[in-house]
């Protein structure tokens, strides 16, 4: 297990901004933050190689994408061992419907966010990845009826979004 990074407030309010919007230049964070441009850089630079923050990403709006159905799906397998585990966690990453992963605790061992255009495409990915996969036992599907939170996004006010 990794060690935590110690962070300093500076560092975390920093965390924060980039989180909000990772494209804000280095001069307006500086001045959010109360440090010079430099720092910001610095600490930015620092934080990247510490793997803190470990990618920088957009977050695309999937009804524009042809996307616009998102699922979560709660999947069990026949047996919690590590081959099968690990078996399906190297394949699941092979469909691209799948766009959020996690191994979980409890009744179910997968959680998977799978965005589609339409229940045919859903049906689809749910025959190829899950019905064909002899180590799932079974899945539960949520289907999404609205976004409430996603990376912070939604913390801003609508008018801003």
């Amino acid at each position: 297990m990794r060690k935590m990074i110690d962070l300093d407030r500076f560092d975390r309010r920093l965390l924060e901004e980039v989180r909000r919007d990772n494209l804000q230049p280095a001069r307006i964070l500086a001045d959010k933050v109360g440090l010079s441009v430099s720092a910001v850089l610095r600490r930015l630079r620092r934080l990247r190689e510490e793997k803190v923050i470990v990618a920088d990403i957009a977050v695309v709006n999937p009804a524009l994408t042809g996307s616009a159905l998102t699922m979560h799906v709660l999947v069990q397998m026949q047996q919690a061992g590590p081959q099968t585990m690990d078996g399906f966690a190297r394949e699941i990453v092979h469909h691209p419907e799948v766009t959020g992963a996690w191994d979980v605790t409890g009744d179910d061992d997968f959680l998977l966010r799978v965005q589609v255009g339409a229940m045919e495409e859903y049906d689809a990915f749910t025959r190829r990845a899950l019905g064909e996969d002899k180590g799932v036992h079974s899945f539960t599907t949520l289907i999404t009826i609205r976004n409430i939170i996603e990376n912070d996004v939604a913390r801003r006010p609508l008018r801003d979004r």
